[in-house]
């Protein structure tokens, strides 16, 4: 195919910096992202953020089927001429964002997501699919190196915050391969870093789901803050009584919210709702 920036410059398209464009051409890098990502002709892939559809060529020519969403209309001749020939792939114009996700997953079944995420957006998008999916088998998304450490941080650690916590909740993530900045056009200030998470239904056993989410923001709020002092702030606790729910959780009073592991924000989040401080 003509060269990437060849086809750009004749649609006219100029990069946006409010989108956060930094796209890959390198077929064999493209290629291991697709094979990094579990895509084969059984899967169903939805893409976030086609742009210039180089990465969606090579998921199309792995996979079942691929819907795309892209957020820059003007790209729309752009793809249209790199995916000709792609008869299996739909292009969304569209913030997936804003997307009716049950809609949608209606019409895709069991897929998975693949994405290059600027970082104004990783965290909503990972945390959208994190909090609402009901078919998304895992997500595998190109960010920022610093972000791909905080996703796969271990507790105790500087990286480790209310994200890496959330992933946790539902699968295991997985840095497998770093990507360096002279890969993209335009040269982002950063590398990047592909992140596979695989979804594992009942990985970490909590009787809710959105207590343990309640549980997590508590603990992260301030980090400079003992758990202890979190939980009185969050849930408006006496003293005694937040003290209390961490000991029946087995946590010492004076441990803070990022020395616990995912299991143990679990078990205190079930304590916290057999007490019925959460609902």
């Amino acid at each position: 195919m003509e060269e990437l920036k060849n086809i750009l410059a004749r649609h006219g398209f100029s990069f946006k910096k409010k989108f956060g464009q930094n796209f890959l051409t390198d077929t064999n890098l493209l290629s291991a992202i697709v094979h990094d990502a579990g895509v084969d002709e059984t899967v169903t892939v939805l893409e976030i953020g086609a742009g210039a559809g180089a990465l969606t060529r090579e998921l199309s020519r792995a996979a079942k089927k691929v819907v795309a969403y892209e957020i820059d209309a003007s790209l729309r001749p752009v793809l249209a001429e790199t995916l000709s020939g792609c008869e299996n792939t739909e292009v969304v114009f569209g913030d997936i964002l804003r997307a009716d996700l049950p809609a949608l997953e209606t019409e895709l079944g069991r897929y998975r997501v693949v994405a290059n995420l600027p970082y104004y957006v990783t965290t909503p998008v990972v945390m959208r699919f994190l909090e609402e999916t009901h078919g998304c088998d895992g997500l595998t998304v190109m960010v920022q190196e610093e972000v791909a450490n905080r996703f796969c941080a271990q507790p105790g650690t500087a990286e480790y915050g209310a994200v890496t916590a959330a992933i946790a909740l539902k699968g295991a993530a997985r840095v497998t391969r770093k990507v360096p900045r002279a890969m993209f056009t335009p040269r982002p200030n950063v590398d990047s870093a592909v992140v596979r998470i695989d979804f594992e239904p009942g990985r970490i056993p909590v009787g809710s789901e959105e207590a343990y989410r309640a549980v997590v923001r508590c603990a992260f709020a301030s980090r400079r803050k003992t758990l202890e002092n979190n939980l009185m702030s969050a849930f408006r606790l006496p003293r005694e009584r937040a003290k209390a729910a961490l000991e029946r959780a087995g946590i010492p009073d004076m441990a803070r919210g990022e020395t616990l592991s995912p299991q143990m924000l679990a078990r205190l989040a079930d304590v916290l709702q057999e007490e019925g401080v959460i609902q």
